[in-house]
């Protein structure tokens, strides 16, 4: 079992190094045709009038790369309630060129109730546009506010498989590789939100268009019929009942019963959680390592369930260094024991 900075990594081996092989420059896919398409229609244009010109008199220039001086935030409706079916886009300062900037998508928590919104992740959202990703953090109804089965799940998917949307209009994003984030309730639909490609036709969120290839779970409630169980009343109110009585719902969305062991997944959790109990956490990455999947457990001393997130927390750097490593990091050698 190896330890970072004094935390606790379970799932994997003392001898591993944390910051692992980054991702190739040109592992991405590559869209020069948006840049070419043009040129191509203008000498097919050319030739339908007449000959082509027998000496090339000026050479055109490259294809102007936008730089932004600062970190800047679009907002995105994905759906009809623009109050709450939103997301904000952070691009980072700098060079735009196409496929060059990582995106990660950011699922705030708050027991899947309408106490908290996407705010709480303004603070995260531009740090990580400081370290020269894209965000995408995303807002969507909750308990309270029109939220609740199957109307929550059903916005979370929305939202993300609008990043296919985002991209026709920033194509310096790249979208096929990427990584997503959520805390509390939030890492239960971040890691259900990388999964969804194995739910039934007839299920909510199934066929996504977008589709996430990693996972960082902060204090998520990944057994969510262990938790319901143990007095997560949370659950049982999103849900419309007990495991007994909702079945099939718990079946569809919980992280636990739907595991692909392709989806590495990362899960921190603080030792003085009381909310969500770190046996959550354990429990699900023992049951993904069960069916030859990558997951390991980092245990954050002293952190509770709220300052595992907060960006004054003794443990912030960790997590900050969490996000951005498992994004940066080659698929292939992400949570490698």
């Amino acid at each position: 079992m190896a330890t970072i900075d004094g935390n606790t990594l379970e799932g994997i081996s003392a001898t591993t190094p944390w910051t692992l092989h980054h991702r190739a420059s040109g592992a991405k896919r590559s869209n020069v045709v948006r840049f070419l398409a043009p040129l191509l229609a203008a000498i097919v244009t050319s030739a339908g009038c007449g000959a082509l010109p027998t000496e090339v008199t000026e050479t055109p220039a490259a294809a102007e790369v936008e730089v932004l001086p600062e970190v800047t935030v679009q907002r995105f409706e994905y759906a009809a309630d623009s109050e709450q079916n939103w997301a904000d886009l952070y691009l980072p300062a700098g060079p735009q060129q196409v496929d060059s900037i990582p995106l990660v998508v950011l699922i705030h928590g708050g027991a899947w109730q309408s106490k908290l919104g996407a705010d709480v992740f303004d603070g995260l959202a531009r740090e990580l546009a400081d370290h020269g990703m894209a965000v995408y953090n995303i807002e969507y109804r909750r308990v309270g506010s029109g939220g609740g089965w199957p109307t929550t799940f059903h916005d979370v998917a929305t939202a993300l498989d609008y990043v296919t949307e985002v991209d026709k209009r920033f194509p310096q994003l790249t979208v096929d590789d990427e990584l997503v984030v959520g805390h509390s309730a939030g890492a239960q639909l971040a890691v259900w939100a990388g999964t969804r490609h194995k739910l039934r036709d007839d299920e909510v969120g199934s066929h996504p268009s977008f589709r996430p290839t990693r996972v960082v779970s902060l204090a998520g409630p990944l057994d969510m019929v262990y938790a319901a169980e143990h007095g997560d009343h949370h659950i049982v109110r999103v849900l419309g009942g007990r495991p007994t009585e909702v079945p099939d719902r718990y079946t569809s969305v919980d992280p636990i019963q739907n595991i692909d062991p392709e989806v590495p997944v990362l899960a921190l959790h603080g030792t003085r959680d009381t909310v969500v109990s770190p046996e959550n956490s354990r429990r699900y990455v023992a049951a993904v390592k069960q069916q030859g999947g990558r997951a390991a457990v980092k245990m954050l001393t002293g952190e509770n369930h709220t300052s595992i997130v907060s960006l004054r927390s003794p443990s912030h750097d960790e997590v900050l260094r969490a996000i951005t490593t498992t994004s940066q990091t080659d698929l292939d050698d992400l949570l490698t024991e």
